[in-house]
């Protein structure tokens, strides 16, 4: 997912803050690449950081199904969870968005992702509808 917002960064002229460990950190080449198209991407360890002042935070699924390496990244994670307390570092009205399935209680607290700033759900119903118009374009 970070590679996707990088490019959208440059495509859409917004700065993107991302916040991962170091061993998680995005591709060299794909952040060089992104930033020559004109994206503005700042990448830091500090969650803290990355969502100071945020008028959106993201995250996604930590683990991928069939990934080898389930408990190690886990566990690498745990500080970037989105509870309450992080979002609180971001603007008052700021948005949380998961493209879903999420793992409350992992990636994000339920009073985050039940809470009157998610807007998950909105953002599910606009893919769908974005699905379905790619899948009548390719069928017609």
């Amino acid at each position: 997912m970070a590679t996707t917002w990088m490019h959208a960064s440059a495509q859409f002229e917004f700065e993107l803050r991302l916040a991962c460990p170091p061993e998680l950190a995005p591709s060299p080449t794909e952040l060089a690449k992104a930033k020559e198209d004109g994206a503005r991407v700042m990448v830091t360890h500090d969650p803290e950081e990355a969502v100071s002042n945020a008028d959106c935070v993201i995250t996604d699924t930590w683990v991928s199904m069939g990934d080898d390496e389930a408990a190690r990244r886990h566990n690498l994670l745990v500080p970037y969870r989105v509870d309450e307390c992080l979002m609180g570092y971001a603007q008052e009205d700021a948005v949380f968005m998961h493209c879903l399935p999420a793992h409350r209680g992992e990636e994000v607290s339920e009073a985050v992702i039940d809470g009157p700033q998610s807007i998950v759900w909105d953002e599910a119903e606009n893919r769908l509808h974005v699905q379905k118009g790619i899948l009548a374009w390719c069928l017609s």
